[in-house]
């Protein structure tokens, strides 16, 4: 009974809470949002300070490469620990040790310490990021209730790339006019501010854990045998990292092509970056502004998917930047349907002590897929040019599609 009665505190009289009236949302959500905004700000910050300090690409390849490590090798055992501990305390304490962190990066950056040691403080700070995420993603529908669900994920998935861009554009600027070090700082003081949110939220309702009596291994296996068992969850954990190879892939040769091919200047290649989010930003508008109204999701998942094939065929032809500029656009439109979509039913079908293993995995096998396709894209794009690269990435995507229509049922038949 009593659990219960923490589910339904995400309910007024009976129906599902306002999200502008759910104080516990308000505050988490603008905790998370933040967090993006401090990371993505960090990210920018220390990239640009060592190309600017050092000049070496290798360094801060070495960066990206060691934050991506860590997201393969650890994503799947920070999701179990969501599912295993509070994951409001996970939350807002993650938040506060890299905010300790990143104040460590700025002290080595201001006073000159070898870089292995900033590198270090980097992996450990991608390591505590790890558990912020799914602690988040899997509390989601305690918070604002099943009814509420998607209309709130298309609200964080629109705040998500705001905060992204936003930090990338001012993370710049601010090491271009104060210097990495003040950037740095500014980006600990991001993580504590989103601490603090997440410490202020109200009590996350959660259910009953399961698991409770299993120790950590047994935790982190019975977690794959249940989503493995559980026919979307499987669709899903196939095809999301298969999706995203494709489309990240296919955002590199299109960058490789404005520069090579259609000669962008440098107003309209900043134009084509931004079309990509500013797409998938309109798409999860539309989806928020449907709510329940929009029927048959897991079918808008597989049109989405078949559609932006030949989409990317069509634009291999293109030779003009001002003509692909909208096809681009239309892409971010359309990946926002078949991700968003796949996001929301998954908060929705896999049960609440999952979600946490569910998210772990989710970003530990994305990780892996988009860096296999870059490497293999990037080679044979040198040989064979970008153009033929991005058609022949249209048409295994649509092959993709098709396979999800004749083997993934419990995707494209969800309503």
């Amino acid at each position: 009974m009593k659990n219960q009665v923490l589910m339904d505190s995400a309910l007024s009289y009976g129906k599902p809470r306002p999200l502008w009236r759910n104080r516990t949302f308000a505050f988490i959500f603008s905790g998370y949002v933040l967090s993006i905004f401090g990371n993505s700000f960090h990210s920018i910050a220390l990239n640009l300070w060592v190309l600017q300090t050092t000049g070496s690409a290798k360094l801060m390849s070495t960066i990206i490469v060691t934050h991506m490590t860590i997201n393969i090798l650890f994503g799947s055992i920070a999701g179990t620990v969501a599912d295993r501990v509070e994951r409001k305390k996970l939350m807002w304490g993650t938040d506060m040790v890299r905010s300790i962190l990143v104040l460590g990066i700025a002290f080595c950056v201001a006073f000159q310490v070898p870089f292995i040691f900033i590198l270090i403080l980097t992996a450990l700070t991608a390591f505590a990021g790890l558990f912020q995420a799914p602690a988040f993603q899997a509390s989601l529908v305690d918070i604002v209730g099943r009814e509420k669900v998607q209309q709130a994920t298309g609200i964080i998935n629109i705040a998500d790339n705001i905060s992204r861009i936003t930090g990338l554009a001012l993370g710049g600027m601010v090491v271009a006019i104060f210097g990495g070090v003040t950037a740095i700082v500014l980006d600990s003081v991001t993580f504590f501010i989103s601490s603090i949110l997440v410490f202020l939220a109200g009590t996350i309702p959660h259910r009953k854990r399961n698991a409770g009596n299993n120790n950590f291994k047994e935790d982190f296996i019975i977690g794959f045998k249940h989503l493995w068992k559980n026919p979307f969850a499987r669709s899903v954990i196939i095809l999301s990292p298969t999706l995203n190879m494709f489309f990240i892939t296919s955002l590199m040769l299109i960058q490789v092509m404005a520069v090579k091919v259609w000669n962008a200047t440098p107003v309209e290649f900043g134009v084509i970056e931004a079309c990509i989010p500013l797409g998938y930003m309109l798409g999860a508008g539309f989806i928020v502004l449907l709510d329940k109204k929009l029927k048959h999701r897991g079918l808008y998942i597989v049109v989405s998917m078949l559609s932006i094939a030949p989409v990317y065929i069509i634009l291999s032809f293109i030779t003009s930047s001002r003509l692909a500029i909208p096809i681009i656009l239309t892409i971010g439109f359309m990946f926002s349907f078949c991700t968003l979509l796949v996001n929301i039913i998954m908060r929705l079908e896999i049960d609440s002590e999952l979600q946490g293993r569910m998210f772990g995995i989710l970003g530990s096998i994305t990780s892996i897929a988009p860096s296999i396709g870059l490497v293999i894209s990037s080679i044979f794009a040198d040989i064979f040019g970008a153009s033929m690269i991005l058609m022949i990435n249209g048409i295994g995507l649509l092959f993709a599609g098709i396979i999800v229509v004749v083997l993934f049922k419990p995707i494209w038949s969800y309503h």
